[in-house]
C-alpha cells in the first residue's frame, strides 16, 4: 500500500467529516472537584473506575459534581488498562503514593477493574447545572457512563461546550505517568 494512498484513506471518511463514528468515543461521566484539581497538580494522571469501555480510546466530557455542579472540562483518554483489582492498585500507588489502597477498597469486589490513562485535558468556561437544564429540558448527572452517541442532543452540547477556547490546558506525558 503506498504512503500516499495510506495518508488519504486515514484522512477521509465514508460519511464525510461529519462523520459522528469516527475518533475516540464520547463519554460523559461525572467527577468530584476536588479529584479533578488532582489531575492539574500531575497528582493524578490515571481515572480509576469499576467498569468502563475497553480498547479504545474516549473523549471524556466531565461533569464536575457539587459545589462546582458544572458541565465544561474534556479529558482525552487512552484505552482502559483492564487487571485485577490488586495490579490496579499499583497502577494508583506508583503514581501517588498511598492512593492504592483507597482504590483498592473502591474496587476490591471485583474481577477486574480499569485504570484509564489521562492524554489530555482541557478546561472550558462550560455551563452550570442549571444552564444544562434549561437548555436540555431535563439532565441528571450520570453515576457511571453515559455513552454520548447514544444521546445525540448532549453530545451536541457537549460538542459545542469544547468548541471554544479553552480556559487552560495539558497533556499529561509519560514522564508524569510513571506507570503502565
Amino acid at each position: 500500500m503506498s504512503n500516499a494512498w495510506r495518508a488519504a484513506s486515514v484522512q477521509e471518511s465514508l460519511f464525510g467529516e461529519g462523520d459522528p463514528l469516527a475518533g475516540p468515543e464520547p463519554v460523559l461521566m461525572a467527577l468530584n472537584p476536588d479529584y479533578y484539581a488532582l489531575f492539574w497538580r500531575h497528582a493524578k494522571v490515571h481515572e480509576f473506575r469499576r467498569r468502563f469501555i475497553q480498547g479504545q480510546p474516549t473523549r471524556w466530557f466531565v461533569y464536575l459534581t457539587a459545589p462546582a455542579s458544572r458541565l465544561g472540562p474534556v479529558i482525552d483518554l487512552a484505552p482502559a488498562i483492564v487487571d485485577s483489582p490488586a495490579r490496579i492498585a499499583e497502577i494508583a500507588d506508583r503514581v501517588r503514593q498511598g492512593n492504592g489502597s483507597t482504590v483498592l477498597e473502591y474496587v476490591k469486589d471485583l474481577d477486574q477493574a480499569f485504570a484509564i490513562p489521562v492524554r489530555r485535558i482541557r478546561e472550558y468556561p462550560g455551563l452550570s447545572l442549571a444552564e444544562v437544564r434549561a437548555e436540555l429540558g431535563r439532565f441528571h448527572p450520570p453515576q457511571g457512563y453515559v455513552r454520548l452517541r447514544q444521546h445525540p442532543t448532549l453530545l451536541r452540547l457537549c460538542e459545542r461546550i469544547a468548541a471554544g477556547e479553552p480556559v487552560r490546558e495539558m497533556a499529561i506525558d509519560g514522564e508524569h505517568r510513571r506507570c503502565a
